[in-house]
């Protein structure tokens, strides 16, 4: 028979427990943790301590982050109650890599009989949410209501999140509808709302905002922090500077979440004033507030990262340095870029994609390629913004091969590819005319349900059109339901570069009668319409229109009506517009293209003018040197014609040789003249030769034929 453990024991040893319990709800170091959990262990030795306690050594566990030492309590438990299943549950429910153990744990009260309870689900729920895994969430809200759980707030709140989360909008809105208009609290607002915002309906989650504000439910911080960031994604200033006095009207406590959402807000749609305003009124701004800042306000960037490095706390991180980098990219490298570059080194934040993907735009806006290429594959963990920066950086250097090699590498390593790389990519293939490519990048489009989006619908028209497939371009443009500009704009320049002159102008009447605004790209390419079809009244009347709503002709602009004039041989009204030309710079091709109408139309006064103009601004200009030499030529002036000739012997000019190519199967081979570096130039060579000979053939062949039918014709 055991020795009964004295009362007096007994009850200073619960003592013990209640005042360890106590000190467990404070303690938030792992080290700690253990010591309290150990001295509770060998305190209590004489008596079995309750699930109560248990239970709260759990969730202290769990509060220092170690979930291990959670279910190590939770495997020594004699007796596991509702509460400890509870407790673990929300625990494992709060981390994503261990929400699945929730779950389990939730098998494993089944097993043992233990009927949950709305807190139950409440984890489970929260579990499913982290996982992003619609089949359990949904299994759980069919075990919610069989066990009667659907009108506990806390039950509907989380299964409104766990629908937002995982993109279920339809359900979260009937999930929200079946809440009790008086039990609708923030969390349940706020869930809706953010559930918007994450699955890209931001106009809807602000429509929530509005019906929020309207019923009269006061908007908390965490609210106010969610609606300025759609009004960031946004843009909207206005509805943004609502906000802000929304919060200044109800004397709401700016904490620093908010002043952030503030900031970040006003950098967005470019009101940096005001955001430097909110930012120098902030007692103690955190590293976020920097990065905003940094971002946000180019102007002053580089100022604020220095004196942000010139403080102790907190350093600059990759954020930091991504931000920094991108304000200062459009300098030469060798002032900000390359010394950023270096520093960015020293803190051990090369292999980091934020800072790589802005490594890489700023060298490419440099042109420097290599230094780009080196940065983007030294960078094992690649996301889709870094393939991004450097298949639009390729575009932008008009080296469309690689850009196409490089969308393709991205496509095969899985990376997720979005419509801005899809436009990007289909505009290459648009400027190098590759058809077959466009079409596999279109099926991919089509694969991804991208080719609905504007932006890729608008390439996809524009890339057909410009490999001369008219009828895929406007099958296309056809089935895009609210054509924005850029659509309209990609069909109007197809007509115009095939010369469907009639065909462009009825679609420029269209977008009038829509109510659409043209814009320089609309009146570039009427004008280049008009001029192949030498359209002179046609020309002007456009050209008239667009200075009559205020848009400024630029120097594409002036090149197609000089174009045009000098096609209908008005050299004199070409001449007159190239000096009212504001763009000096450019006036340089003007000149030559009056010049070659001049050789053409033999008006020697005025080919001599622009020919003295190009001279002037290029003196050993090859081209021009030659045109004059023939318009001399034309009109017998032979003195002046070998002038300019021992002019050009002397300067030993050069023509540039030009370039071609062709797509052959999958790939585009390229050709200059005098270029004997193909790898096939031998089989090139043979092809033409066996070409030449079957048309010297066939021409031999065609005489023999004449012959005898003037033969049999005359006898």
């Amino acid at each position: 028979m055991k020795n009964k453990i004295p009362s007096s024991i007994v009850a200073e040893a619960h003592a013990l427990s209640l005042s360890l319990v106590q000190k467990c709800s404070t303690v938030t170091s792992l080290r700690e943790a253990r010591q309290l959990h150990a001295f509770f262990l060998t305190s209590t030795a004489s008596i079995s301590p309750s699930p109560f306690v248990y239970n709260n050594i759990m969730s202290m566990y769990a509060r220092c982050g170690s979930l291990r030492d959670s279910h190590h309590v939770f495997d020594k438990m004699p007796h596991r109650t509702l509460v400890s299943y509870n407790a673990l549950i929300a625990s494992y429910s709060r981390v994503s890599h261990h929400a699945i153990s929730a779950l389990k744990l939730y098998t494993q009260m089944e097993t043992g009989g233990i009927r949950p309870s709305s807190i139950t689900f409440t984890g489970l729920l929260q579990a499913s949410s982290m996982l992003q895994d619609w089949s359990v969430g949904s299994l759980l809200h069919a075990q919610g209501l069989k066990f009667g759980f659907l009108n506990e707030i806390c039950v509907q709140t989380s299964l409104l999140n766990m629908y937002s989360n995982c993109g279920d909008l339809c359900s979260a809105q009937m999930v929200f509808g079946d809440i009790a208009y008086i039990d609708r609290d923030h969390v349940a607002w706020n869930s809706l709302i953010v559930g918007y915002m994450k699955n890209n309906k931001v106009k809807e989650g602000l429509g929530l905002f509005a019906s929020m504000l309207r019923v009269g439910f006061t908007p908390t911080q965490f609210t106010y922090c969610t609606v300025l960031n759609a009004c960031s994604r946004l843009k909207d200033y206005h509805l943004g500077r609502l906000i802000h006095a929304h919060v200044i009207v109800r004397n709401v406590a700016l904490d620093l979440h908010l002043q952030n959402a503030l900031l970040d807000m006003y950098c967005n749609v470019g009101d940096t004033p005001t955001a430097y305003m909110i930012f120098s009124g902030m007692e103690n701004p955190d590293l976020v507030s920097w990065n905003s800042m940094i971002a946000g306000y180019y102007e002053k960037a580089m100022n604020l990262f220095v004196q942000l490095q010139e403080l102790c706390f907190p350093e600059p991180d990759e954020y930091t340095y991504a931000g920094i980098i991108s304000a200062t990219g459009a300098f030469p490298s060798s002032c900000y870029g390359k010394p950023l570059h270096a520093q960015v080194i020293k803190a051990g934040l090369e292999r980091s994609v934020f800072v790589g993907s802005t490594l890489v735009s700023m060298y490419f806006k440099n042109s420097e390629i290599e230094a780009a290429q080196t940065i983007f594959y030294s960078i094992s963990g690649k996301d889709a913004v870094l393939w991004t920066e450097m298949i639009t950086g390729y575009a932008k250097m008009t080296d469309g091969m690689s850009a196409i090699i490089c969308f393709f590498e991205m496509f095969h390593e899985s990376h997720e590819i979005d419509d801005y790389v899809l436009s990007g990519v289909l505009s290459v293939c648009a400027d190098l005319a590759i058809l077959r490519q466009g079409e596999i990048i279109h099926c991919y489009a089509v694969k991804l349900g991208y080719d609905v989006e504007m932006s890729v619908s608008g390439s996809l028209i524009d890339m057909y059109a410009k490999n001369g497939n008219l009828e895929a371009a406007y099958l296309i443009f056809s089935q895009v339901p609210d054509r924005d500009l850029k659509c309209w704009n990609s069909m109007l320049g197809g007509y115009s570069r095939h010369g469907m002159v009639k065909e462009t102008l009825n679609l420029f009447e269209e977008i009038l009668e829509q109510g659409l605004v043209p814009n320089e790209v609309t009146f570039l390419s009427l004008l280049s319409g008009c001029s192949h079809s030498k359209l002179v009244e046609q020309g002007k009347f456009i050209w008239n229109y667009m200075n009559s709503i205020g848009l400024v002709p630029g120097p594409k602009h002036y090149s197609c009506m000089v174009t045009l004039f000098s096609r209908a041989a008005l050299l004199e009204e070409a001449e007159e517009l190239i000096t009212k030309s504001p763009y000096i710079e450019d006036n340089l091709e003007l000149w030559r293209t009056l010049l070659s109408a001049c050789v053409i139309n033999k008006n020697l006064k005025v080919g001599v003018h622009a020919a003295e103009e190009v001279l002037t601004m290029d003196a050993e200009d090859g081209p021009t040197l030659v045109l004059l030499s023939n318009l001399y030529a034309d009109a017998g002036r032979w003195d002046e014609v070998a002038k300019i000739r021992r002019n050009m012997r002397g300067l030993m000019v050069e023509k540039d040789p030009g370039l071609s190519w062709i797509e052959a199967k999958k790939d585009v081979h390229m050709f200059s003249s005098g270029d004997q570096s193909h790898p096939m130039t031998d089989e090139v060579q043979a092809e033409l030769h066996r070409l030449k000979r079957n048309m010297i053939r066939a021409k031999s062949d065609d005489s023999e034929t004449q012959n005898a039918c003037y033969i049999s014709f005359t006898g």
